[in-house]
């Protein structure tokens, strides 16, 4: 018997089968395309194997509370097609005797990063994954944390820039974090795709400022051991020692924390995180049976 982890983004699905002691035997990635011809490519790769629990990190909002009718549902994507699909109740009709643990792709990725990466030997940690949109999972006491649902971190508001007039790319809030310093608004406001930015960009800074800013907030709400940072964005080698220094600005010297090298970094299991975590939550299933 085996597990399985399913990384399920907007654009692929990350698809992997391990031992129980976390040996990955196959993996796969599947273009996310309509929900129907994305699950038959899914049902088809874990098909040659006999699963015991399957961990799912989903992009979202999805609906976590198993005590309400969305719970395992994708709620209000943008993603087309994906709106209120049922994930784990067609996940259950083809595997009806497989354990389905159910969290975000952030959630998913902040436990891989406490388990085996950045925090490891930690009991808290935030992950904020920068890219095409801002998210970020929370573990606290080893735990995944969530509530009525789950963290919307990239969705809070930041204090707006005084040089900044940019109306923000969120089509629900605009210039929330995510309007503001995600992917698309390195593109939106300078006409360049963020990859192609040169090191000394002025953008940089704008988007440093945000984000620091983001980080002193999560600091000072849930006060974590350690914060990671991952995504595309967070593939320019220079941003994170400015992002570490806005944090020092703004942070203003209220809360000790250590070492700003060493509390801010970057992912330590790149592209890797949330499929880990995945595998991680279905092996501990296993585990408490």
């Amino acid at each position: 018997m085996y597990i399985g982890g399913i990384e399920a983004g907007g654009t692929k699905m990350i698809c992997a089968v391990a031992d129980e002691s976390m040996t990955v035997i196959d993996q796969t990635s599947i273009p996310t395309t309509s929900p129907a011809e994305t699950l038959a490519a899914i049902f088809a790769f874990f098909a040659p194997y006999p699963m015991r629990a399957v961990g799912v990190g989903s992009f979202g909002p999805i609906g976590i509370d198993p005590h309400q009718s969305t719970y395992g549902h994708i709620l209000a994507t943008p993603k087309a097609g994906w709106q209120h699909m049922d994930v784990v109740g067609a996940l259950k009709n083809q595997w009806p005797d497989t354990e389905i643990i159910w969290t975000t792709d952030v959630n998913a990725a902040a436990y891989g990063e406490l388990r085996l990466g950045a925090a490891k030997g930690k009991s808290s940690c935030v992950y904020m994954t920068v890219g095409t949109g801002i998210g970020a999972g929370v573990v606290r006491d080893g735990e995944l944390f969530q509530g009525i649902g789950h963290p919307e971190i990239g969705h809070t508001f930041v204090k707006r820039h005084p040089d900044d007039t940019y109306p923000g790319t969120c089509p629900y809030h605009h210039d929330c974090l995510e309007g503001l310093a995600a992917g698309p608004s390195l593109e939106g406001r300078t006409g360049i795709k963020g990859q192609d930015l040169r090191e000394d960009h002025p953008i940089w800074d704008l988007q440093a400022y945000y984000i620091g800013q983001a980080l002193v907030n999560i600091t000072l709400t849930l006060a974590p051991e350690k914060i990671i940072l991952g995504g595309g964005v967070m593939n320019q080698p220079h941003l994170l020692a400015k992002i570490q220094e806005a944090f020092v600005q703004q942070m203003a010297g209220y809360m000790e924390t250590p070492p700003v090298n060493e509390y801010i970094t970057t992912w330590a299991l790149p592209n890797q995180s949330g499929i880990t975590g995945c595998l991680l939550l279905a092996q501990e299933k296993v585990a408490q049976k």
